[in-house]
């Protein structure tokens, strides 16, 4: 959904176009909605969102297609309605399902530091060290997104790691790593 809102304020700022300010207000309530459910445990969000959030989707879709109807169908704005419309139902999944969010956004952020470096990692060597680097940068993304320092996690758990039974490993991952 935030590269649907990103179309219509691009739009809405170079061009002033009220329905596009009026579709990053609708996309926004819900925004809103996702604000009130974070922090809910999976098995929860569904409810609160059927109840709150998929008015809005649902109210947001058939504004959008009304829309698509009163303008040039070869303006930007009409452009940023199709690409808005054909995801829709893509993204209608995330309502029913608790563990799936509005937008992609922590993903994103999380595969940012591989594709900043990606022109670096053309000199990694060999093979054997590019699978080094993406796991490495795999224990380093999977510590951040559970809130861990990665460096005291993996200093830590190298350090442990050694003296642990291969059946009791998993007590070594991130969600589970105590300081």
């Amino acid at each position: 959904m935030a590269h649907v809102r990103r179309k219509f304020v691009d739009i809405h700022r170079s061009q002033g176009s009220p329905i596009a300010e009026e579709a990053t207000g609708q996309i926004a309530q819900l925004y809103t909605v996702e604000k009130e459910v974070r922090g809910s445990p999976p098995d929860v969000r569904p409810a609160l969102r059927k109840a709150h959030a998929a008015p809005a989707f649902d109210d947001l879709e058939r504004w959008l297609a009304m829309q698509l109807t009163t303008i040039s169908g070869k303006s930007p704005l009409a452009a940023a309605i199709r690409y808005a419309l054909t995801r829709m139902e893509r993204l209608r999944p995330y309502l029913d399902k608790g563990i799936l969010e509005l937008n992609n956004n922590a993903a994103e952020r999380g595969l940012r530091a591989v594709a900043l470096g990606r022109k670096n990692y053309l000199f990694v060597d060999s093979e054997a060290g590019g699978k080094a680097a993406a796991i490495a940068y795999t224990l380093i993304e999977t510590a951040k997104l559970n809130t861990v320092d990665p460096q005291a996690w993996l200093a830590d758990t190298l350090a442990r790691i050694q003296d642990y039974k291969i059946t009791k490993v998993d007590g070594l991952l991130p969600w589970k790593w105590h300081a």
